[in-house]
């Protein structure tokens, strides 16, 4: 996963996922625009493991993450910048960008084709829906929750290869949750901070595990 090589940043000219807009408009008199990217909505899933009183993640490479850490010479990254600069922890999640699929339907999906867990509609709780990215996409995103046992996991996750996705299923002790969530040095998304968070007020005490 961490061995990236020849990385360079050039104009994207297309996209089956991003498309960059400029919205003119009149705000209290004054004329004004913003740029913008139209992006699908998102759904993501936070996966407690009862068998392994854990709460499962996933660590993927991310080429953003990577090209952020040297915005100022955003043509050609330095070769020595290890792949590890790139990789964030984060809940299952993916696009909604198949018409005719439930939000939980995606949900369910994405359970599967990531993390390896069989999953039913019925089996998910919905936490929140919230806007993601509000200054450049402004895209809803969708968070479920469900509680999994080993059993449930009839394959090996990790993603679709013929996609491209290269993903690591990692598993985080409850009794380690709150200090991952609040330490700065681990790159995560925002969805691991809420959902541990989430998670620890408003489930775990109905478990009995505080």
């Amino acid at each position: 996963m961490e061995r990236i090589e020849g990385v360079a940043v050039g104009r994207c000219a297309s996209s089956p996922y991003l498309r960059p807009l400029t919205l003119h408009y009149r705000q209290n008199g004054t004329q004004k625009s913003w740029d913008f990217m139209k992006t699908h909505d998102s759904v993501t899933i936070l996966l407690f493991n009862s068998s392994q009183r854990s709460l499962v993640l996933v660590k993927q490479f991310r080429p953003g993450s990577l090209a952020a850490m040297d915005q100022d010479r955003p043509q050609v990254l330095p070769g020595a910048l290890p792949g590890s600069v790139g990789v964030t922890y984060e809940l299952c999640a993916g696009l909604v960008d198949q018409p005719g699929f439930s939000l939980e339907e995606v949900a369910c999906r994405e359970a599967w084709e990531e993390c390896g867990y069989r999953l039913a509609p019925s089996d998910l709780r919905r936490v929140a829906t919230y806007k993601s990215g509000v200054g450049v996409t402004g895209s809803s995103q969708t968070m479920f929750y469900a509680e999994v046992t080993d059993a449930q996991r009839e394959g090996p996750g990790g993603g679709l290869a013929e996609e491209g996705e290269l993903i690591e299923v990692t598993h985080l002790p409850l009794d380690g949750a709150q200090a991952f969530a609040d330490n700065p040095d681990v790159p995560k998304t925002l969805g691991v901070i809420f959902g541990v968070s989430w998670f620890l007020n408003c489930v775990a005490p109905g478990l009995g595990l505080q």
